[in-house]
């Protein structure tokens, strides 16, 4: 990031500034920013009038070596995809196809808290018994079918483009592996004797950083993101053999994690800069306390 030459918002120019609009590439602050599925805009271009501003000639754009926050790219989120997608095709390849996935990476990587009463399971391995704690991350690197995953890369790319725009590689990166954490934390606690797999934790999880953030830019809850988030519950709670649990579990990560980033506060600006001590032990207390929600629901069957 410290490449990129500073660029300043064209309507704040004292303020220094990542994020640009979607459709006229003008550098935009965190306050006149407008998050939207398709992209970050202006107020111009998202049809709203923030109040009076001095209008200025947009400062050109000088793209140095790396990328720009501004660009509109999400490596991070490519990257996530492209890892997910090839985990996939190899499980497709060693199970019963793309709508059975399955064979030796599966079984390995498939989080299950306790097989004790269920002895179909009984190959993957488990948390009581095996303490294979690893389970709880590499699971969300897997999917149980071709719709399974392809909704869920399609939600990444959405949701996570934007965000990984707004906080940055790596705020993103850490934003994303906690709140899988706690996701796979929620599901155990929800349903220990039950396989989960599924990058949909971290999804919600990216969705809680979206609805603390628009809140910080607009002053409301009552946005994109809490409408993604109500009719995916709602999706969550009517379909049989989701894992409502887990998704409830990334949801609180995504938000606890977003919430250190900005230092607690309402217009802490968690956009850009270092992740800092605050955002640093925001990752560190969601991920120990996924571990050990984890740990303490699975100890009684060990």
């Amino acid at each position: 990031m410290s490449a990129v030459e500073p660029r300043y918002c064209y309507r704040h120019p004292d303020r220094e500034t990542g994020l640009s609009c979607s459709d006229c590439g003008r550098p935009i602050c965190a306050d006149c920013a407008t998050f939207a599925p398709v992209g970050i805009r202006c107020p111009d271009h998202a049809g709203t009038r923030r109040g009076p501003a001095t209008r200025l000639k947009p400062r050109p754009v000088h793209r140095a070596p790396g990328i720009a926050l501004a660009s509109g790219s999400a490596p991070i989120t490519r990257a996530l995809i492209a890892i997910n997608v090839v985990i996939y095709l190899i499980t497709a390849s060693q199970g019963g196809g793309f709508n059975a996935p399955g064979g030796a990476l599966f079984d390995r990587f498939v989080l299950v808290g306790s097989n004790s009463h269920l002895a179909l399971f009984a190959p993957f391995g488990d948390l009581a018994h095996d303490h294979q704690w690893y389970r709880l991350v590499t699971s969300m690197f897997l999917h149980a079918s071709i719709l399974h995953i392809a909704f869920n890369m399609y939600a990444l790319w959405v949701i996570g483009t934007p965000v990984e725009q707004y906080l940055g590689r790596a705020r993103y990166l850490g934003l994303y592996f906690v709140s899988g954490l706690a996701g796979a934390a929620g599901a155990i606690l929800q349903a220990p004797f039950q396989p989960v797999v599924g990058a949909s934790g971290a999804i919600f999880g990216i969705l809680g950083a979206m609805l603390i953030i628009e809140w910080q830019v607009t002053g409301r809850l009552a946005g994109n993101a809490a409408t993604w988030i109500g009719i995916n519950l709602v999706i969550s709670f009517a379909i049989p053999n989701i894992s409502w649990g887990g998704h409830i579990g990334g949801l609180i990560g995504g938000i606890l994690i977003t919430l250190a980033y900005a230092g607690w506060r309402e217009r802490g600006r968690a956009a850009m800069g270092h992740l800092g001590l605050a955002g640093v032990l925001g990752l560190v207390a969601v991920a120990a306390g996924s571990v050990a929600i984890a740990y303490l629901k699975v100890r009684g069957y060990a």
